[in-house]
């Protein structure tokens, strides 16, 4: 820069003073008459097809669009800026009490929310200072109906979710009823209101089946059965099958019932919709209708006056015998009923509904209930050790009369059970109990219709995995 000053000294006076004048004619060109690769300014029109320092894009059509000029972009960024930032300040805040986050879907973004668990002595109150609500809160949602029935009854471990504004106000409240039900309580300006969301309900059917090899329970276990089916599955077939004397192996079972699904997640099993059982060779079915009752497959009520067993299945020490040897005298005596072995305690049913004829103990028999079902049939129970019935009392079959024990002359504890027919002991194993009474007539073409759909669908889905076995 220094030589160029120099030379330029060195030049006549007026070739300094055409050179300057030349400089400052090419700086006010360029400052006046600015071009752009892709841009022009025009001065203003009459007809105002430019507006006054507008910059305009020329695309490739010669379309003119106006531009941003740099400081309204700069506002423009500035103020997208600004508003992520306000949006990531309030965005929705989750607090975990315990258990994971739950998404709620109802609430703003800009809440708060909290989940809770419920601790062993905490009431709505208690639990509602620990969110930082105050005791008006309580009492304002407190009006609403479904939370007098509900939310002041909440128990240890269900969840409760919570949602606060930026003034740590309450403005929604979730509440789970159970697996489908959800209270939902919203703030409405002043006040509370409340609603219950439901979740869509779906049932699906699933088919089990199982061959038994070494015991029932065993069984239903290996064709995925829960302890809940299996022991229903054993009532179904409990006024025709004893499970703790009649089963064999190679008996088998198939049933197909449902699966309860709420949102697609699963929920439960449902009902047992059809089943067979094979025993000894003999085939019973059980359908259920409409009305909640089971029937065989040609409409009679699975439902009979007496059970083939007073007590849950388990095992049986001793079968119906005339000639057995006691087993504390060592003498020949007939053995006029059935031992059932249990754990002491084991609850004892009534196998038909009747009459207590005795209710007592004496040192053979222990703790004893006779009941009187009619002029033709009557039950006893031996070696209770608690009885739960007194004499004269009415009962229905399946009620609790007592508990096994090891009253009474005998070697462990067991529930001795005879059944007698007109003053005759028979064998309650075998014994042909009196028939059930049939679906309603009006009914049966319904009924048989039904039976014959899902019996179809039970025997098929057995065909396939046989199938499949094979």
């Amino acid at each position: 820069m220094g030589k160029i000053i120099t030379l330029f000294n060195l030049l006549p006076k007026f070739h300094q003073i055409a050179l300057s004048v030349l400089i400052c004619t090419l700086l006010f060109v360029v400052l006046i008459f600015p071009h752009g690769e892709k841009t022009t300014q025009r001065s203003a029109l009459n007809n105002g097809e430019y507006a006054l320092n507008t910059r305009y894009t020329v695309d490739i059509n010669g379309t003119k669009k106006p531009a941003q000029s740099a400081s309204l972009v700069h506002s423009t960024s500035k103020k997208r800026q600004q508003e992520n930032a306000s949006v990531n300040s309030h965005s929705l805040i989750q607090a975990k009490h315990d258990l994971s986050p739950i998404k709620l879907t109802t609430v703003e973004a800009q809440y708060q929310t909290e989940e809770f668990t419920v601790k062993k002595g905490d009431t709505l109150a208690s639990l509602f200072k620990r969110a930082g609500l105050s005791s008006k809160d309580v009492y304002d949602i407190t009006l609403l109906p479904n939370v007098k029935t509900n939310l002041l009854k909440i128990l240890p471990g269900e969840e409760i979710i919570i949602a606060k504004d930026q003034a740590g106000m309450l403005v929604q409240l979730h509440y789970p009823l159970d697996p489908i039900r959800t209270l939902i309580i919203n703030k409405n300006k002043d006040h509370y209101i409340e609603k219950i969301t439901s979740k869509k309900v779906k049932y699906n059917q699933k088919f089990a089946s199982a061959i038994i090899k070494t015991n029932f329970w065993n069984a239903g276990i290996s064709a995925s059965l829960t302890p809940n089916q299996i022991m229903q599955l054993a009532t179904l077939f409990g006024w025709d099958i004893d499970f703790a004397l009649d089963l064999r192996k190679d008996d088998s079972f198939s049933i197909l019932f449902e699966k309860k699904y709420a949102d697609g997640q699963f929920l439960k099993n449902g009902h047992i919709l059809a089943a067979e059982f094979i025993n000894q060779g003999e085939r019973y079915t059980a359908i259920r209708y409409t009305d909640g009752h089971y029937y065989s497959e040609e409409g009679r009520s699975m439902r009979k006056d007496f059970l083939r067993s007073p007590v849950d299945f388990k095992y049986v020490s001793s079968r119906f015998n005339p000639r057995r040897l006691h087993p504390v005298t060592g003498q020949v005596k007939a053995h006029r009923g059935v031992d059932y072995v249990a754990a002491i305690g084991t609850p004892i049913k009534a196998a038909g509904k009747g009459r207590v004829i005795k209710s007592s103990y004496n040192k053979y028999n222990g703790n004893y209930v006779f009941i009187k079902h009619n002029d033709t049939y009557t039950t006893k129970y031996l070696h209770l050790k608690k009885r739960k019935v007194k004499t004269g009392q009415t009962v229905k079959q399946g009620d609790i009369i007592g508990t096994l024990g090891a009253t009474g002359r005998i070697t462990g504890p067991h529930l001795h059970y005879e059944f007698i027919v007109n003053g005759v002991h028979r064998n309650p194993r075998t014994i042909k109990l009196p028939k059930s009474k049939p679906i309603a007539s009006q009914e049966k073409a319904q009924f048989l219709s039904l039976s014959q759909r899902v019996m179809a669908t039970l025997e098929q889905n057995k065909q396939v995995q046989l199938a499949y076995r094979d």
